[in-house]
């Protein structure tokens, strides 16, 4: 959940999102009792349900697209003008005002109890700062690595971690993976490499050699990070998925403050923590702290499909709008990449629910 965005996402949370249903979604009113019976609340409900994947998977498209177009827009002439370690900052601090807004609803309505206090052991808490500073890793390596890669290019490179992540849930957690999901590994490698190929030029591909190492180097933070948080949740899971969520962003608000000391003291000494900040960079904020939302609402209240779907849209839309904002050639080798990827995205989640 971005709610920390925890690659695999559809596997990580199943069991904790109750919480996530009461804090931030819509129920449905059962007010629709009337003469008509049940199958005039059948068709209500019906509706309702069609109505609210719609909007869930709409927002997580919108989201998904805009991410890498809003970094890429937040740049002027090349450059960050703002500390992206302060957006990282605010990102984690917007996300842990949520939680604490979300968790603000569950004890108005059920009250303080062991699994939803904010006080805890130190055994409990010392867990966290491992997953927050591979997350603080991953990105800020999010940012640079658009010196090498557009927008388009980012969006298909990062599904590089469903394969980090399935590889690492059988190496630690010792889940088995079946065959249609080795096959969709196989299928996301060619989609990647095939969108990537570059035909106006002497170089086979548009992305330089250090863009694919920094692309996979995120991919593998982010699928270790994923799967030691799922070992965390587990570890204790009728505990308040908030709650977690909460001392993993102050965890990560921490790091990011010794990374703002480490990179960015001077400029934030001389011309304040908000330099450089534009209305796009605010939108960037909120979408990558919302991101992790729109995943929680789509595992709830639609399913692996929809996210599937989802992710394949954002792609293809993700190079329309560079386009015309950042004039992305859009090839045939793109689009066909893309179809490739989204294909083994399918095969990933269909291999999943046959295991």
């Amino acid at each position: 959940m971005e709610y920390r965005k925890i690659k695999d996402e559809d596997e990580i949370r199943d069991g904790a999102l109750e919480d996530v249903e009461k804090s931030f979604l819509l129920s449905v009113p059962d007010s629709s009792l009337s003469s008509g019976g049940e199958t005039k609340i059948d068709i209500h409900k019906t509706k309702a349900k069609w109505k609210r994947k719609s909007v869930v998977t709409l927002a997580l498209t919108i989201l998904t697209s805009s991410q890498a177009i809003l970094i890429v827009w937040s740049k002027r002439a090349g450059k960050y003008e703002y500390s992206v370690t302060t957006a990282n900052f605010m990102v984690e601090t917007l996300k842990c005002a949520i939680s604490l807004m979300a968790l603000g609803r569950i004890w108005k309505k059920d009250g303080v109890n062991e699994d939803n206090r904010l006080t805890t052991t130190l055994d409990e808490v010392i867990v966290y700062p491992i997953p927050a500073v591979l997350y603080l890793v991953k990105n800020l390596l999010q940012y640079y690595i658009f010196a090498y890669v557009d927008a388009p290019g980012y969006q298909i490179l990062k599904n590089f971690n469903i394969i980090s992540t399935g590889v690492l849930y059988r190496i630690i957690l010792k889940k088995r993976l079946s065959e249609i999901q080795w096959a969709a590994f196989v299928l996301l490698t060619a989609g990647c490499t095939t969108a990537q190929l570059n035909s106006n030029s002497d170089r086979v591909l548009q992305t330089p050699f250090q863009g694919w190492v920094m692309a996979i180097v995120m991919a593998l933070l982010s699928g270790f990070a994923g799967v030691y948080t799922e070992a965390i949740i587990k570890k204790r899971p009728s505990r308040n998925i908030n709650v977690q969520n909460f001392w993993l962003y102050i965890f990560g608000m921490c790091f990011n403050c010794v990374a703002m000391l480490v990179q960015d003291f001077d400029a934030v000494m001389n011309k304040g923590f908000f330099h450089g900040y534009s209305f796009i960079t605010v939108l960037m904020i909120f979408n990558h702290a919302l991101s992790g939302i729109a995943v929680s609402m789509v595992m709830k209240y639609a399913d692996n499909i929809v996210k599937v779907y989802s992710t394949s849209v954002a792609m293809l839309l993700t190079a329309v709008v560079s386009v015309f904002l950042f004039g992305f050639q859009l090839s045939l080798a793109f689009f066909l990449g893309t179809v490739v990827v989204s294909v083994a995205i399918y095969l990933h989640s269909v291999g999943k629910m046959q295991r």
